[in-house]
């Protein structure tokens, strides 16, 4: 079974930094992609940021130049480290990972989510 756990949300002003932290656990054999996602009240979930095994980035044209994606393999951590935001960034924020497990089962795994809020 595995887990993914986000932490690391909370109240903000504008223009004020948070960061947020994605811990995956259980019977792990390799992580692959692990990317940040979110969703606004009324609107769909939309992609923030990725990150593949090897370093390589992906980021929403909205958070670019803002936010930065990173990770460390070893411990199966992904982090969000969002600056200068805005209230328009306030929303639940998800972790996603593909991983293969033990048994050799690739899937993708989600967070429960952590709620973001900026206040203007």
């Amino acid at each position: 079974q595995v887990q993914l756990v986000e932490s690391g949300g909370g109240l903000v002003q504008a223009g004020g930094s948070l960061r947020l932290s994605c811990a995956a656990s259980g019977s792990i054999f390799r992580s692959s992609a692990m990317g940040w996602y979110r969703q606004a009240p009324g609107k769909q979930r939309e992609l923030v940021a990725t990150i593949t095994s090897g370093g390589s980035t992906n980021y929403a044209d909205s958070v670019k130049g803002r936010f930065s994606i990173s990770r460390e393999n070893a411990k199966n951590m992904a982090y969000l480290q969002m600056n200068s935001l805005k209230p328009e960034d306030t929303a639940v924020y998800y972790c996603k990972s593909r991983i293969m497990d033990t048994y050799l089962t690739t899937g993708d795994y989600w967070g429960q989510g952590t709620q973001v809020t900026v206040s203007s």
